[in-house]
């Protein structure tokens, strides 16, 4: 098996960089003076960059350079077998308004991507939740600029262009894992407009978090409710440089009650319970959101005698809850524990094309002696399509006198390790499993529209280094 040679030189460029800082240290920004061991306990590649991070870090700015470069492989399945280079280069920069001898509580963020590469699923797969969370078109584009101020009482107001997926709907454990859904959920993904405000898209809002309790906090949020401002153009290409900062397309509102349990650390460690923490959460969009089965009058959008301009429903909403939870804990309180997550998210199936999804898995941290920052973990996503689309699947068929598969749902297995060969370097292996891609969808190389795209399987290699 043969890499095209742009693709290969991506790869071993990316690790050719972070294995010639390791071998050299000096010529990198380290001091000559133990500068190796610096190398292996630095969190970043260049460290302080010859001083220029300490120095901005006393006027209060800190900035951070990540690159992500990965390699998957669709080996059987989906819609043809073939392999992709994808990459994303993350810049952030923020200011600590208190540091920077302003004034206090304040916070400045700003930060932009460089996407590059091809994408796998839409090519290969067909599946309806994507191989890979950083998939996207390439190009350069601004991601979030935003102020958030945090008041003495713990009250934290966040204001400006905001990518929710780093806020809401999280699960922690769940983040080990590369499939797409198992960040930004398919729910959202699929029913709001242009995919709701999660990368690489962001919206204009006011996020607020409120401690209600020790272990209690309420999270509230109020956003431009369209990202890309249009209802025909894909929206990574409407709003393609992340600079549209649309004022359209309604309102989202989102709420979210967080719960923690307090780290064992923190309590009488013969009577302490594991770390975890719950989520309880729903949003609305006041937008009018189109039937995906009737028109106006409740005729099928699929018979000949159909208007074709769908029923209009006021608004939209989903309900969901995440857990994340350790169950299990070395004896000696070292680093190895055993981590489960779950979240579940439901909306109506009349107007959406995704009516529920799930995730589910477990972790294990540190599974080997020795490799205290390595993550092992298995995880299994799921969607169902909705009620109203699957019925358009039926009468398509009806009114068509055909034998189209009628979509239903589809389910992804991952399993993955991460392997830390230093804080700022990080090798990932993926598996992929994906049953009913495109939730039993036409395959699009069968002449006859009649068989389903089959079953596929990923392979895949990802580097993480923080720069």
């Amino acid at each position: 098996m043969n890499l095209p040679k742009p693709r290969l030189s991506r790869i071993a460029a990316t690790c050719l960089v972070a294995a010639s800082a390791f071998t050299l240290g000096p010529a990198f920004g380290q001091s000559d003076t133990g500068s190796q061991a610096q190398m292996s306990t630095s969190p970043t590649l260049l460290g302080d960059i010859g001083g220029l991070r300490p120095a901005l870090a006393r006027h209060g700015v800190t900035l951070g350079l990540t690159e992500t470069s990965e390699w998957l492989q669709n080996t059987r399945g989906g819609i043809k077998t073939g392999h992709v280079y994808h990459g994303l280069s993350t810049l952030t920069l923020g200011l600590d308004t208190e540091k920077a001898d302003a004034w206090q509580g304040g916070n400045f963020n700003l930060s932009a991507l460089q996407i590059h590469g091809q994408q796998l699923s839409p090519d290969y797969l067909g599946s309806l939740q994507t191989a890979s969370g950083i998939e996207a078109l390439s190009g350069p584009r601004l991601w979030e600029l935003w102020y958030e101020h945090k008041a003495a009482s713990g009250l934290s107001i966040k204001a400006g262009q905001q990518s929710l997926d780093q806020e809401f709907m999280v699960s922690q454990f769940a983040a080990t894992f590369v499939g797409t859904m198992f960040g930004w959920a398919a729910v959202p993904s699929y029913d709001l407009p242009a995919g709701g405000p999660a990368y690489p898209l962001s919206a204009l809002g006011v996020r607020a978090r409120m401690p209600l309790a020790k272990s209690t906090n309420l999270l509230v949020g109020a956003f431009v409710g369209d990202p890309a401002n249009t209802s025909t153009q894909d929206p990574q290409k409407a709003n393609n440089r992340g600079t549209t900062f649309s004022l359209h397309g309604g309102t989202f509102y989102i709420a979210e009650l967080q719960y923690s349990l307090p780290e064992a650390s923190t309590a009488d460690a013969a009577n302490a319970g594991k770390p975890g923490s719950y989520k309880f959460g729903m949003w609305y969009h006041n937008k009018k959101f189109a039937d995906t089965r009737f028109d106006a009058g409740g005729v099928s959008l699929a018979d000949p005698s159909s208007s074709g301009n769908p029923r209009l429903h006021a608004g939209n909403y989903s309900v969901y809850a995440v857990a994340d939870q350790t169950v299990w804990g070395a004896a000696d309180n070292g680093p190895r524990t055993l981590n489960l997550f779950a979240r579940a998210m439901a909306a109506s199936g009349d107007r959406n094309l995704i009516s529920f999804s799930a995730n589910l898995g477990v972790t294990l941290n540190a599974p080997f002696a020795g490799r205290d920052s390595d993550v092992a973990g298995i995880g299994l996503a799921y969607v169902k399509v909705g009620s109203h689309s699957r019925a358009l699947d039926a009468d398509n068929n009806t009114f068509g006198a055909g034998n189209i598969p009628v979509r239903k749902s589809e389910t992804m297995i991952e399993a993955t390790y991460q392997y830390q060969i230093r804080p700022w370097w990080q090798l990932q292996g993926i598996f992929q499993y994906t049953r009913a891609p495109g939730a039993g969808a036409v395959d699009p190389g069968d002449p006859l529209k009649t068989s389903r795209i089959p079953n596929a399987t990923v392979l895949g290699l990802r580097t993480t280094i923080a720069f």
